[in-house]
C-alpha cells in the first residue's frame, strides 16, 4: 500500500506548480466553502486573537488561511520530486545567523510556531547550515502517511525524533554540535504547561523548549516563516541568548510567547488557526505555572 500511495504522489508531484495550485483551488473551495472543516473553531480563534478587527475582517483572514493550508498541502506533495535548485528559490532567509554560531562550536535550539509551510523549514535549515539537524515530529496514526512523511523530512539528512521517544533518543547527539528544532507553542495537557497571557487570554504552552534550552545550556534562536508571494517563503532568525542558564524560570516562554503574537500580528493568515489555541481555561490550581 505505501508504494501505491508514494507511486501516486510522485506522479502527482510532477506536476508543475501552477497545475498543482489549481488542485488546491477546488480543495480550497470544498474544504472551506462546502464542508466548512473546522471553521467554528477557526473563526473563534480569531476573535480571540483579534476582538478589535470587524467580523469581515476576520472573515478574510479565515478565507486567506484555508487558501495556504490547502497550498501548503500540495507544496509538501510537489517537494516528493522538486529538485534541490527548485527548491533552493523557495525559501530565503538570513541563515547566516545560524551559521555564525555554527562556528562558535555552540548547539541550538531553534523554537519555532506551526506557520506554513513548516515543512519547507525542515528542509531549509539542514541544507543552507552544517549542523547536524534535529526534529522533533509528532507520529501520525496512518503508519503509511507516517512513513512518507519522514521519507520526505529525511532528504537532506534531518534526524527525526519522535516525540514520543524523545528523551530516551536524545541524548544519542546531545554531546556533540546539534540544532534542535521544536514547536514551542501551546501545551497539550493545562497541569505542565506555562501559563502565559497569548493575545490578552492566559494559555498554557509547552515547557520543554525552555527547560531543554537552559539544561543543555545552547544557543537559543526564534524563527518566523512566512509566505512572501504563492509558493515563496522567507524565514527569519532571530538570536535571543546564548546563555539561557541566566535566565531565571518562564522568561524564556514569556518571550516567546510575546515573538510569537507579533509574528502572527504581521502575518495572521500564515498561522494554524485549525486546532483551538484556547483549549484550555485557566484555574487556580495551575497558579505555580503562571507566568
Amino acid at each position: 500500500m505505501y508504494h501505491l500511495l508514494y507511486g501516486f504522489l510522485y506522479l502527482l508531484s510532477l506536476l508543475p506548480f501552477w497545475a498543482l495550485y489549481g488542485i488546491s483551488d477546488f480543495a480550497y473551495l470544498i474544504l472551506y466553502k462546502f464542508i466548512g472543516y473546522r471553521k467554528e473553531v477557526v473563526l473563534n480563534n480569531l476573535l480571540i486573537a483579534f476582538p478589535e478587527k470587524t467580523e469581515e475582517e476576520r472573515k478574510q483572514i479565515a478565507n486567506e488561511f484555508y487558501g495556504n493550508l490547502c497550498d501548503s498541502f500540495l507544496e509538501t506533495v510537489k517537494m516528493i520530486s522538486m529538485s534541490d535548485a527548485a527548491f533552493a528559490t523557495r525559501l530565503t532567509g538570513n541563515f547566516e545567523v545560524l551559521n555564525e554560531l555554527f562556528k562558535t562550536g555552540i548547539s541550538v535550539h531553534l523554537h519555532s510556531g506551526h506557520f506554513f509551510n513548516l515543512e519547507y523549514m525542515n528542509w531549509g535549515v539542514p541544507r543552507n547550515t552544517s549542523f547536524t539537524t534535529l526534529g522533533v515530529y509528532m507520529p501520525v496514526s496512518n503508519k503509511i502517511f507516517d512513513r512518507l512523511m519522514l521519507k520526505i523530512r529525511r532528504r537532506y539528512n534531518s534526524v527525526m525524533l519522535s516525540a514520543f521517544t524523545f528523551r530516551t533518543t536524545f541524548h544519542q547527539y546531545k554531546n556533540n554540535q546539534y540544532l534542535l528544532e521544536l514547536a514551542a507553542d501551546q501545551a497539550g495537557y493545562p497541569p505542565t504547561g506555562y501559563w502565559v497571557p497569548f493575545f490578552g487570554k492566559l494559555a498554557p504552552f509547552v515547557t520543554g523548549p525552555e527547560k531543554s534550552s537552559r539544561l543543555n545550556n545552547t544557543a537559543v534562536v526564534f524563527v518566523h516563516f512566512y509566505k512572501v508571494k504563492r509558493g515563496f517563503y522567507k524565514a527569519d532568525f532571530s538570536l535571543i541568548t546564548k546563555a539561557p542558564r541566566e535566565t531565571v524560570r518562564g522568561e524564556l516562554t514569556k518571550i516567546y510567547v510575546k515573538y510569537l503574537e507579533d509574528c502572527i500580528r504581521k502575518t495572521p493568515a500564515n498561522y494554524l488557526w485549525s486546532h483551538r489555541r484556547w483549549k484550555w481555561n485557566y484555574d487556580e490550581q495551575y497558579k505555580k505555572n503562571l507566568i
